[in-house]
């Protein structure tokens, strides 16, 4: 259990809690302990999808900028690949993950926000990337995961003026997708996550591997990823258990084991 950081599990749902006030700035201890926790909840056979949570005032107002002011160049760069490392677990955990994101996401913040699969938005949330107006650029992978989710011209537009945008726009602009009242973000994104509990495991990370290697390649390579992909669960318990039941029962009723 991390001291900014901890992993909450509950009937199958991993929450992520960021727990540094005021603003869950990123500092060097949290993105350890996040990674941390990204690693535990990957392993674990009791999490069957995960949430990432700022509690209730906010999701994470970027990177602790006090901490990083002083640095020197050889310095911020090992501190950049350990930022970006930090991030990269939460985006490889090969399971359902979601952001609920309560008032501010901001630099590192909204950039860990884009290491999750999906993104619920209170309707309090203010997204941005500022670091232009710090006189850097994102670190930690907002010029590569934004312009994925909002395309080239918007995620430009976002990070050259280092504006925020409110929930509405984030939506509209396919940066999150859902807004929701502030008091049920988490909750409904519990909900959201439950879902998978006792789901197809194998199948669910299959499905994430093959997207997320997809978008990195061309499409006669991203087809080959997902052939793959598909033969080798047939040699899961699962795929057998799934259309045995299909056969007998009909869509939807099968019980999976995540063999």
């Amino acid at each position: 259990m991390g001291e900014l950081v901890r992993l909450e599990v509950s009937d199958g749902v991993g929450t992520i809690r960021l727990d540094r006030p005021k603003m869950n700035a990123i500092s060097a201890q949290l993105q350890t302990e996040l990674a941390e926790c990204a690693v535990e909840a990957s392993a674990r056979d009791d999490v069957a999808a995960v949430v990432v949570y700022g509690g209730e005032r906010v999701f994470a107002a970027g990177a602790d900028i006090k901490e990083m002011a002083d640095l020197t160049y050889p310095q911020m760069n090992v501190r950049a690949q350990q930022l970006q490392a930090a991030l990269n677990a939460v985006a490889a955990i090969p399971k359902p993950t979601v952001s609920a994101i309560t008032g501010y996401a901001l630099g590192g913040g909204c950039e860990l926000a884009m290491c999750t699969d999906v993104r619920f938005a209170a309707d309090n949330a203010k997204l941005g990337q500022p670091e232009i107006l710090l006189g850097i650029v994102p670190g930690a992978g907002g010029t590569q995961r934004l312009p994925r989710l909002v395309g080239p011209a918007k995620a430009k537009d976002l990070m050259f003026t280092g504006r925020q945008v409110d929930a509405a726009e984030a939506l509209a602009i396919g940066l999150v997708d859902r807004v929701l009242p502030a008091a049920s973000v988490y909750e409904e994104a519990v909900a959201w996550a439950r879902q998978f509990v006792g789901g197809a495991s194998l199948a669910l990370r299959a499905v994430k591997e093959a997207v997320d290697r997809g978008l990195e390649v061309d499409l006669v390579t991203g087809l080959e990823i997902e052939r793959h992909a598909f033969a080798a669960l047939f040699a899961t318990e699962d795929q057998k258990t799934g259309m045995r039941s299909f056969i007998e029962n009909g869509p939807g009723k099968a019980t999976f084991e995540g063999k």
